[in-house]
């Protein structure tokens, strides 16, 4: 053999580079790297994910001429095909409606089946990629569930290879580790080998409006995910391979932060990554933007960007979707409230009474309240809860509220546009629009329709209003402060494999 050659493909994986940010992050006075796993072969950190996973699944009996299955947006499958090419396996592929041409079309270049589900249904439909994947790897012979939301063999390829190899490179010479969420493999075996290493690394997560992550964290309830653009990161359920104990802190972003950073990081640091990696970018900055001393910062860049030409780097696709700065689209949750003229938002605390709780709603003609304890939001607590909390006639009006308190909510950002908010409130009793962990305002169905009324009519806020009317139907608003829901709708589910 050849001196100095590689005997194959998959032996290109790892050795990736750390690079240093210099304009980007020019505002902050943290020095910022990031690791550059767009750089594997496959064009992502899964290059990793696929070795581990290949290689426990042989040692419990895959054969070359098998079958692996998985549910991916792209990355986790192009890994797979990669390893599959050279060791001889076929491959079926699960995806999500709305992940990028270019994904679907890498996938089948391998010689992948690819079968395309629908994003807006729930994680238990049948037509899920959840459902569907496990329903095909059943149905067909020999073959291997990769699994990766619940295979340990995901977060175990991070701890084994990916922590190692910082170590190696970086001597420990950094003080917190950023990483974007999405099954967690990466944080959680990554950030499990730093820490044995380094007892004093902070770990970050960061993860985009809409997912289940941030509120959990934050507060320990299970709010409502709703659907966002980024792909990648961000779940709506909770994978297994996800250890939420590890970190010390979490960030949120949404879409237009991810994208513009994505955009800055090709034109400014010629660093070609995924929105993943300009999500996880923004984070970090977020991060030492609040630091009171300055650190070494190391961010995780997960996939290249040539998957996502179509659509981040599309300045068409941009525009239509109201990522562009010169195109303002509907306004943001901010542009809502202010709106609205609203007084300071008014909350409860858990311990508050329920008579002195439905006095506030009687006086304010409102529907429901926040629930804030020690300045973070821990729930709220709506008039039909008190009505059934009164009727079962096991409580008093002077019970404390703290058992009534619920997570129908999504939160968002004052920066969250008003195109999602539809999506939102389909699913959701109110939008709490969080600034950090501080509450700003509450949002809507009645709130989102009068704001869009009082624009200048043009068809796509008028079909809007439409839209979001239909899904209030059976319920009674009273805005202001807040409305409840008579029932619940059933909106778009938040697929978002990886």
């Amino acid at each position: 053999m050849m001196h100095g050659a590689l005997e194959d493909i998959t032996k290109a994986v790892g050795n990736t580079p750390i690079i240093r940010l210099n304009r980007v992050a020019a505002g902050v006075a943290s020095e910022i790297y990031v690791k550059c796993e767009y750089l594997n072969p496959g064009g992502s950190h899964k290059d990793r994910l696929a070795w581990n996973l290949l290689r426990r699944a042989e040692e419990a009996g895959l054969r070359p001429g098998g079958t692996i299955v998985e549910a991916t947006s792209g990355n986790t499958g192009a890994s797979l095909a990669l390893l599959a090419a050279v060791r001889g396996y076929k491959c079926i592929f699960i995806m999500p409606d709305k992940m990028s041409q270019e994904k679907i079309s890498g996938l089948r270049a391998f010689g992948a089946k690819v079968v395309v589900c629908p994003t807006a249904v729930d994680a238990d439909d049948p037509r899920s990629y959840y459902k569907v994947s496990r329903r095909i790897a059943d149905e067909t012979p020999n073959s291997f569930y990769a699994n990766q939301y619940h295979n340990p063999a995901n977060p175990e390829a991070h701890y084994l290879w990916t922590g190692p190899e910082i170590w190696k490179q970086t001597k420990g010479d950094f003080d917190t580790f950023v990483a974007g969420m999405g099954t967690g493999g990466t944080i959680s075996g990554t950030g499990k080998y730093l820490r044995e290493k380094m007892p004093n690394v902070k770990l970050v997560g960061v993860d985009p409006v809409g997912s289940l992550y941030y509120d959990f964290v934050k507060t320990g309830r299970i709010t409502k995910p709703f659907s966002y653009k980024v792909e990648g990161i961000g779940e709506d359920f909770f994978p297994t391979t996800m250890n939420l104990k590890i970190m010390d802190d979490i960030i949120r972003v949404d879409d237009k932060e991810c994208f513009l950073m994505t955009r800055a990081l090709t034109h400014q640091e010629g660093i070609f990554v995924g929105g993943s990696g300009g999500a996880a970018v923004a984070g970090a900055i977020k991060y030492a933007a609040k630091l009171k001393k300055p650190e070494k910062i190391l961010v995780f860049l997960c996939d290249a960007g040539q998957k996502y030409v179509s659509k981040i780097f599309n300045d068409d696709w941009m525009r239509e979707n109201g990522f562009m700065d010169d195109q303002p689209g509907l306004g943001t949750v901010h542009d809502l409230l202010v709106s609205h003229k609203r007084a300071k938002i008014v909350t409860a605390q858990p311990s508050s009474k329920v008579r002195d709780v439905i006095a506030t709603l009687k006086s304010l003609g409102i529907s429901q309240l926040p629930v804030v304890e020690k300045g973070k939001l821990v729930g709220i607590v709506g008039e039909i809860d008190l009505l059934r909390h009164l009727v079962s006639g096991s409580k008093t009006l002077d019970s404390r509220i703290a058992e009534l308190i619920e997570g129908d909510y999504a939160t968002v950002t004052p920066d969250t546009k008003i195109e999602l908010l539809q999506g939102v409130l389909a699913d959701a009793k109110a939008a709490i629009a969080l600034d950090g962990t501080r509450v700003v305002g509450i949002v809507t169905k009645i709130d989102l329709i009068d704001y869009l009324a009082k624009r200048k009519p043009e068809p796509v806020h008028a079909a809007l209003a439409l839209k979001a009317h239909k899904t209030s139907r059976g319920s009674t608003h009273k805005g202001a402060n807040g409305a409840s829901s008579r029932k619940k709708t059933k909106g778009a589910t938040r697929a978002h494999a990886k």
